[in-house]
């Protein structure tokens, strides 16, 4: 067994003898690890999860009539010619008009009004909702509605039952008829939050239920050819139509991380160094004790022929270990406790249902595995101070005495 093998064992018997010490050590490291790998998490759960959500919807750039937030500006009013101008491009693949309209649905038994948000898209071969039951939304298959299941349930609606929708599609004209509108499944919308009622149309559909106007496009969702990308597709979009905004889903995860996001970051920052300082106090203070009571051991062995660097890596393989142990169980308590905020994070008021604020990254693991070997080492530093200095022949005259 070579050197630092010797000392590994010996470090390790050290600590069997102080089983109380030790284990005091080892579960507040493994706390320290847990808080550790939640604040490595959350700095960009949110980040990351965010740029999921906008992905997973299909489309990769959203053209505005404004640099203003989505649902914060103006409307598009020539949307569908804007939509015929953008499909032609060769740097986009697909083009879809959003109009954002309020509904409201009478329910005569309960003699109350169920008022919910209605989203009218042009019905192309990719759907910004995941069906869970019935059927998709079909452009032949006239005045159909997905709900989701929020509205499903307010509504006890299911697939192919029929409710009588109001649509308030312009807030200047008068009240409409409500329509009949066929039940033709339950969709997941990837921005509702726990609360939200939501249900989806097709345009043509919502046009009809309008009375026949014209209502101006809140968005439209561009996907660009694999062969190009958003960049290129964005580009494109502004020599066509300077007058509109496209901005891509990078563009909106940066401008929400210098902004809404900052927040957690800077709290992540904080609890961190929080954490590590107790840990590195924990650590320091165990091992200072420990030390200290075995002045005379450790003085009897240096007599022995032991050097100051046997001595010293024996302090700091005793650090090591404590710091070894206790991150690889903070590993699952992390998990675990992530799940556990991340769920009292997500019942906040219009947070996305799908959104997550601790989300599992490997760049994570390597951040909490060099903080702690930072901790281990830094701790170690005053009491290897001790035993290096320590007088040999003093020290166990002082024992004698004593």
């Amino acid at each position: 067994m070579n050197v630092t093998g010797r000392a590994l064992v010996f470090a390790g018997r050290n600590l069997l003898r102080q089983p109380g010490r030790a284990s005091v050590g080892i579960l507040g490291i493994a706390a320290v690890g847990a808080l550790l790998l939640d604040m490595l998490l959350l700095s960009r759960g949110l980040v990351v999860s965010f740029r999921d959500l906008l992905d997973s919807v299909g489309f990769d750039v959203r053209v505005l009539a404004s640099d203003a937030a989505p649902m914060g500006g103006p409307r598009l009013p020539d949307a569908p010619i804007a939509v015929q101008q953008l499909a032609a491009l060769p740097e986009v693949d697909e083009a879809m008009m959003v109009r954002f309209v309020d509904a409201s649905v009478d329910e005569t038994a309960a003699h109350k009004f169920v008022h919910f948000s209605m989203t009218a898209v042009d019905l192309g071969r990719r759907r910004p909702w995941t069906v869970k039951g019935g059927q998709d939304l079909d452009s032949a298959a006239g005045a159909a509605i997905l709900l989701n299941p929020r509205l499903a349930e307010a509504l006890h609606a299911k697939p192919a039952d029929v409710v009588s929708i109001r649509v308030a599609c312009v807030t200047e004209r008068a009240a409409l008829p409500p329509v009949t509108f066929r039940v033709s499944g339950i969709a997941e919308f990837p921005f509702d939050d726990a609360t939200w009622l939501g249900g989806a149309a097709s345009s043509d559909t919502v046009m009809r239920a309008c009375g026949g106007g014209v209502v101006p496009a809140d968005m439209i969702l561009v996907a660009s050819r694999e062969s190009f990308g958003a960049e290129a597709a964005a580009a494109a979009i502004r020599r066509v139509r300077p007058d509109l905004h496209p901005v891509t889903n990078e563009e909106i995860v940066t401008r929400m991380q210098q902004q809404g996001f900052t927040y957690f970051r800077q709290i992540s920052a904080v609890l961190s160094t929080i954490t590590m300082l107790f840990g590195f106090l924990l650590i320091t203070v165990l091992l200072t004790v420990s030390v200290n009571q075995r002045l005379g051991e450790i003085a009897a062995l240096r007599a022995l022929g032991f050097s100051r660097r046997r001595v010293a890596a024996d302090v700091f393989w005793q650090s090591a270990l404590l710091v070894g142990v206790g991150g690889v169980l903070a590993l699952p308590l992390g998990f675990v406790l992530a799940l556990w905020l991340d769920r009292i994070l997500k019942a906040m008021p219009q947070i996305p249902a799908t959104l997550h604020f601790f989300v599992f990254e490997p760049r994570a693991l390597v951040w909490q595995a060099i903080l702690l070997v930072v901790t281990a080492v830094l701790a170690a530093l005053y009491p290897i101070r001790l035993v290096v200095t320590l007088p040999i022949a003093a020290t166990l005259r002082n024992e004698v005495i004593g």
